[in-house]
């Protein structure tokens, strides 16, 4: 692709590149996320391309009503496109059909029926109560949805700019370059009230004028692209599915600050999310968007990616700073800040992905615009990975002040199974637990803060009435302990000595004055730790603590737990009536506490039972269970 010299060429690229979408006979885009690419994508992806590249005649016939052009038959590798529980998952332009589990073996039908003629393969299209949805955008879940920063996102080719260009990729950085002063655009992102969507929710704008205003001149702009937290990949989606929107708002934000170098630091364990954007750096530079004299002005900005050995603490600023520099990641003492000493000790602008994706279409339809949408104390839209004990599993976005109850039942369709809903862990292991009396909480900062929980960066882990609190903050504070970075005594000691208690209750040792242990560790922690992580760290058990004390109650007093979860408190017993006297169970009891006589009833001796259930496996009449 020629290089880009100018704001013409710039706009004539976009034309040509959009013209070549709307005149393709059709276009197969394919889902390569992360997940659909382990469910088989890739194999799907170089089966149909073989197939129409043995085909290179073939007309397509999608009907008088479908327009499409005289162009060739496109197929893209597309990024993620949310639906993570349908995967893997194709859609089909210009129908605009989502087929939904697709496996090799469809691929030929596919071909025949839908890309040659414009039939729809029944089976394949999505169904809910009886319902057939063949259309992606009348899905439940997409319907219900505002994508914004997500709306490209397994709609593109994230692997070529072209395609980046034709959906007015970088039309937003020329208008602060050519129509703008820095001053301007941060004034722009200011008046937007953009939030930090890295979890604090830290006014941007704010952060970026305070950067502008400082008199060294050697400034950077970073991304957090570390997303750390258990069941969150709303980050790692953009990176893989629209790259070039986040970069576009970086460079939008080193033009607003006068930086001249950026990095992007990303986990190693997101190796589809650096590989595309290596490549969609390694295409900004040829064309020109990227390095020196950019656009033909005196603009110059340079773009590296870092790649983060996986600590959680990293997604602290100062500890990811310390690590791009090559030093161990560990946070420092506050002030001085990052907007004064960040990177190389000199002013930085520190956002995450989903922050920076938000700036370009800021600034191509204004702040007005934005604080349209949401609410007015958090404008605009928040992605969300959205797991656990939910039906429809996946990445959402949706607009700021949007209930838990939409979440959960109209876009994740209710609890999976026949549980019922419990409580959701927002915030990941810095954030807390909400139940049924908060289903209509207002998803956004402030509301969500006033509750003692937090957005974070966006994880929402449903659980149904089958789960185990206590096990719940067990499980986050064991993450939260193993990923401190043990500078401060509060977050080393502290989580370490919480974490001591919780696994004594589970086990079945636990004694009521734990309880109180447990909330006075977890006041001293938040009090005293060092960073942010620390501070928020007890905040999972603080929230089970109040909302489920009962169940902390039933652990320590009563040595039960209704879930059945934590194996300890378990009792196995056989039913006599169900028991046929097989002998199995005691064959399959690797310390031999089952006894009894063939074709009579067996017992289980509770002294010496293990509780490792490898009874209850082994049982052919469904005669032992276990008694919580």
């Amino acid at each position: 692709m020629e290089r880009i010299e100018n704001k013409q060429m710039l706009d004539r690229l976009r034309d040509e590149n959009k013209e070549r979408i709307d005149n393709s006979k059709c276009r197969v885009l394919i889902c390569a996320g992360t997940g659909c690419l382990a469910s088989g994508s890739g194999e799907i992806y170089e089966k149909i391309k073989a197939l129409i590249g043995e085909n290179p005649d073939v007309e397509v016939h999608f009907g008088p009503e479908i327009a499409h052009g005289d162009g060739p038959m496109e197929v893209k590798k597309s990024g993620c496109h949310g639906f993570c529980e349908m995967g893997p998952l194709m859609r089909i332009e210009p129908l605009g059909v989502l087929y939904t589990k697709v496996k090799l073996e469809d691929c030929e039908e596919i071909f025949e029926k839908t890309i040659k003629n414009g039939e729809i393969v029944d089976r394949l299209i999505y169904k809910q109560n009886g319902v057939e949805y063949p259309k992606q955008e009348e899905i439940p879940f997409y319907k219900k949805q505002t994508r914004l920063v997500l709306e490209n996102c397994g709609r593109i080719d994230a692997e070529y700019i072209g395609e980046a260009f034709a959906n007015d990729g970088y039309q937003a950085f020329a208008k602060a370059l050519f129509e703008m002063t820095p001053a301007e655009v941060v004034d722009v992102v200011m008046e937007s009230n953009l939030r930090g969507r890295g979890g604090g929710g830290f006014q941007a704008g704010y952060k970026w004028k305070q950067v502008a205003r400082q008199e060294e001149k050697v400034r950077y702009v970073v991304c957090n692209g570390d997303e750390g937290d258990p069941g969150a990949f709303m980050d790692r989606s953009i990176m893989e599915g629209d790259p070039h929107k986040m970069i576009e708002g970086m460079m939008i934000a080193a033009y607003a600050v006068g930086a001249q170098e950026g990095y992007i630091y990303v986990r190693a364990e997101y190796p589809l999310a650096i590989s595309r954007l290596k490549k969609a750096i390694k295409d900004a530079e040829e064309v020109g968007l990227l390095g020196d004299n950019i656009l033909g002005t005196d603009f110059s900005f340079h773009l590296h990616i870092n790649r983060g050995a996986g600590a959680f603490v990293c997604g602290e600023g100062s500890a990811l700073t310390a690590s791009i520099e090559g030093n161990r990641g560990m946070p420092r003492v506050k002030p001085p800040r990052t907007v004064e000493k960040g990177l190389f000790e000199k002013p930085t602008v520190l956002n995450n992905v989903e922050t920076y994706a938000n700036v370009p279409m800021i600034i191509l339809k204004g702040a007005q615009w934005y604080k349209g949408i949401g609410v007015e104390s958090s404008p605009g839209t928040k992605a969300f990975a959205i797991t656990g004990s939910v039906k429809n599993t996946g990445l959402i976005e949706v607009p700021m002040g949007t209930t838990l109850r939409e979440v959960i039942f109209d876009i994740g369709g209710g609890i999976k199974g026949d549980g019922e809903f419990k409580a959701v862990q927002i915030g990941g292991p810095s954030g807390g637990c909400l139940m049924t009396p908060q289903l209509d909480v207002s998803l956004d900062f402030d509301s969500l803060k006033k509750l003692g929980a937090m957005i974070g960066s966006g994880g929402l882990v449903v659980m149904d009435d089958k789960t185990c609190m206590v096990e719940v903050a067990r499980f986050f504070m064991n993450f939260t302990q193993n990923e401190s970075c043990g500078k401060c005594v509060p977050c080393r000691e502290g989580t370490k000595r919480m974490l001591e208690i919780l696994e004594r209750i589970v086990a079945g040792n636990g004694k009521v004055e734990d309880l109180d242990m447990l909330e006075e560790l977890a006041t001293t922690i938040t009090d005293t730790a060092l960073c942010g992580l620390g501070k928020s760290a007890a905040l999972p058990v603080m929230s089970t603590l109040k909302m489920f004390r009962e169940e902390y109650l039933e652990h320590v007093v009563d040595k039960k737990c209704k879930s059945g979860t934590c194996t300890a408190l378990r009792k196995f017993v056989i039913d006599p009536e169900k028991c046929k006297g097989c002998s199995k169970c005691a064959r399959n009891c690797p310390v031999s506490a089952i006894s009894g006589q063939i074709r009579e009833p067996f017992t289980i001796d509770a002294d010496i039972c293990i509780k490792c259930g490898a009874c209850e496996s082994a049982c052919p009449f469904g005669a032992i269970h276990a008694e919580s």
